[in-house]
C-alpha cells in the first residue's frame, strides 16, 4: 500500500541556506590551530630542552597534552554543532571522528606507558610498582584510570571487526561511554598536569577548551531537541505499509512549518511505546516536509526498524536533529541520483524540491526485484510532473557490481555513461548500502564526474546501518 504525500512547500523555504566553504576552512585550521599551541605550550615549558636529561617523562607530557586536545575535538566532533554538520556532512565527521578517536586513544595509552616508565627509572623503582604508586597515591587518578577504561572500551568495540557483531542500538549505548572518559580525566588533569596550570596562559586555554566543549554538548546535544521537542510534539499519525517489510511512519505536531528541516536530512528518533525507548535511531526523511507531517520510512534491518511497523497511532516521539546536508551541496543544476532499495528514502524528497528544469534530473533506482521498489507511484508522478529521466534496474546484481547481471560484459562507467550520456556535468547523490555506494561512487568518477563534483553520499541509511 501507498499513500500519497502532499505537496512539499515552496522550494525556498525547504531548501538550507548554501554551505559557506570557508565554514569548512575554518574547522579545520581552528583543530590544527589548538594542536600547534599544546605543542607550543610544551614547548614554552621547557619540553625540548628536558628531552636531554628526561626523555620518557617529556615525551609521556607531550603525548598526555595532545591527547587531552584530541579528546575535546572528539567531543565537538559529536556535538551535532550546526557549522561542522553542513560544513562536512556526516560521512566527513564520521571519518575524523573515527581518525581522532583513535588517534587519541593511542596518545592517550602512550603517555601512560612513557610517564610510568619515566617516573619507575627516575625513583629507581620496578614499573608495575610504579603505575600501583601513580593510580592509588596521586590525586585524581583512580577516576583517570577509570576514564581511561571507558575510553579504551570505546574503542574496542569502534575496531570494524568488532563494530560488525554488535547490534546498532549497543554499539550506540557503549560509545556515550566516551564523555565518561572524558569527564573523568579532567580532575587529574587538573590536580597533578602541570602543563595544565604552569602559566595563566595554559590555565585559560584549557579551562576555555573545556568550557567551549562542555557547552556545545549541552546546547546541541540537550537544549536545542529538548527545546524543539517542547515545541513541536511530534506524535505519530498512521504508520504505512510500503511493500515487503517496509513501513512509513507519517508524524504529526505544532508549528512544523517553522522546523528548521530539509529533503535528504535525517533525524534521530525515539518513540515513547515502551522499553527500550531510551536508544535512538536515525532514519532520513522520506518525503520533503510540507508544514503537516513528516514521513520517515524503513525497512525491517534491525531493533530499530523492526519497531516502527509496531507503532500506534497517538505514541509520542522523540527526536534530535534535523543533520546531514545532502541537499545542500550544488555545483550545478544537473543532478543524478542514483539509489538502491530503501536508500531511496532520502533522495525522494531531493528529487521532488531540488531546482533544476525538465530533462536536467535522473533517477537511478537499483532493486532486487520489483516488489523491492519503493515509492514507484510516487516516483513516477514525480517524473511525469517534473521531467525526469528516470531508470529502475531490477534484477539479480552481478558480482562485483552496482548494476543488474542484464549489463553483463559492459563495464560500469560505460553503461553509467549510456544511461546517463552528460554524466560529467551532474551533481551526482548516492544512497545504498556502504560497499554498493563505494562501488556507484568509483564508477561515477571513472565515468567523469569532477572532483569537484564528487558524488555525495549519505550513508547513514534509513534502519539505521552505515
Amino acid at each position: 500500500m501507498t499513500t500519497t504525500f502532499r505537496a512539499a512547500r515552496p522550494l525556498a523555504q525547504t531548501l538550507p541556506r548554501p554551505v559557506q566553504a570557508w565554514w569548512r576552512d575554518a574547522c579545520g585550521l581552528t583543530a590544527w590551530a589548538s594542536m600547534l599551541f599544546v605543542v607550543a605550550l610544551w614547548v614554552a615549558g621547557r619540553g625540548v630542552q628536558n628531552l636531554a636529561t628526561d626523555p620518557l617523562t617529556t615525551l609521556g607530557r607531550l603525548t598526555g597534552l595532545v591527547a587531552a586536545d584530541l579528546l575535546l575535538l572528539q567531543v565537538l566532533l559529536m556535538a551535532r554543532i550546526p557549522w561542522a554538520e553542513r560544513s562536512y556532512g556526516q560521512d566527513g565527521l564520521a571519518r575524523r571522528h573515527r581518525l581522532v578517536g583513535f588517534g587519541s586513544v593511542t596518545l592517550m595509552l602512550a603517555h601512560i606507558a612513557l610517564i610510568s616508565l619515566g617516573y619507575a627509572i627516575t625513583g629507581h623503582s620496578g614499573l608495575l610498582a610504579e603505575v600501583w604508586d601513580l593510580v592509588t597515591t596521586y590525586p585524581g587518578m583512580l577516576l583517570a584510570t577509570a576514564g581511561t577504561a571507558a575510553l579504551v572500551l570505546v574503542a574496542a568495540t569502534s575496531i570494524r571487526a568488532a563494530r560488525r557483531k554488535l547490534r546498532y542500538e549497543s554499539w550506540h549505548l557503549l560509545h556515550l561511554y566516551a564523555y565518561v572518559g572524558v569527564g573523568l580525566a579532567l580532575p587529574h588533569q587538573l590536580w597533578t598536569g602541570a602543563d595544565f596550570t604552569a602559566s595563566p596562559v595554559a590555565t585559560v586555554f584549557w579551562w576555555t577548551a573545556y568550557a567551549v566543549a562542555a557547552g556545545a554538548l549541552l546546547v546541541w546535544r540537550i537544549a536545542v531537541p529538548v527545546g524543539r521537542n517542547l515545541r513541536h510534539r511530534l506524535v505519530v499519525d498512521r504508520v504505512v505499509r510500503e511493500g515487503p517489510g517496509v513501513v512509513s511512519v507519517y508524524l504529526r505536531g505544532r508549528n512544523l512549518g517553522r522546523l528548521p528541516v530539509a529533503p535528504g536530512q535525517f533525524f534521530v528518533w525515539r518513540f515513547l511505546d515502551g522499553p527500550g525507548f531510551t536508544r535512538g535511531h536515525p532514519f532520513s526523511l522520506s518525503a520533503a516536509p510540507n508544514g503537516v507531517h513528516l514521513r520517515i520510512t524503513a525497512k525491517n534491518l534491525g531493533d530499530g526498524s523492526a519497531r516502527l511497523a509496531r507503532l500506534r497511532p497517538g505514541v509520542r516521539a522523540l527526536f534530535e536533529g534535523p543533520y546531514g546536508r545532502l541537499g545542500s551541496v550544488r555545483g550545478g543544476r544537473k543532478v543524478t541520483l542514483i539509489a538502491a532499495g530503501v536508500g531511496i528514502t532520502p533522495l525522494r524528497g531531493l528529487l521532488e524540491t531540488l531546482p533544476y528544469r525538465p530533462g536536467e534530473a535522473v533517477l537511478l533506482y537499483r532493486a532486487g526485484n520489483p516488489g523491492d521498489v519503493v515509492f514507484r507511484h510516487e516516483l513516477d508522478a514525480i517524473a511525469a510532473r517534473r521531467g525526469v529521466r528516470l531508470a529502475y534496474l531490477v534484477g539479480r546484481r552481478r558480482r562485483g557490481s552496482w548494476l543488474p547481471d542484464r549489463y553483463q560484459g559492459a563495464a560500469d562507467a560505460s553503461v553509467l555513461r549510456h544511461l546517463v550520456p552528460d554524466i560529467a556535468e551532474h551533481d551526482v547523490y548516492v544512497c545504498g548500502p556502504e560497499a554498493w555506494t563505494a562501488l556507484v561512487v568509483a564508477t561515477a568518477t571513472a565515468a567523469g564526474v569532477a572532483r569537484k563534483q564528487r558524488p555525495h553520499r549519505e550513508l547513514r541509511l534509513v534502519g539505521g546501518n552505515t
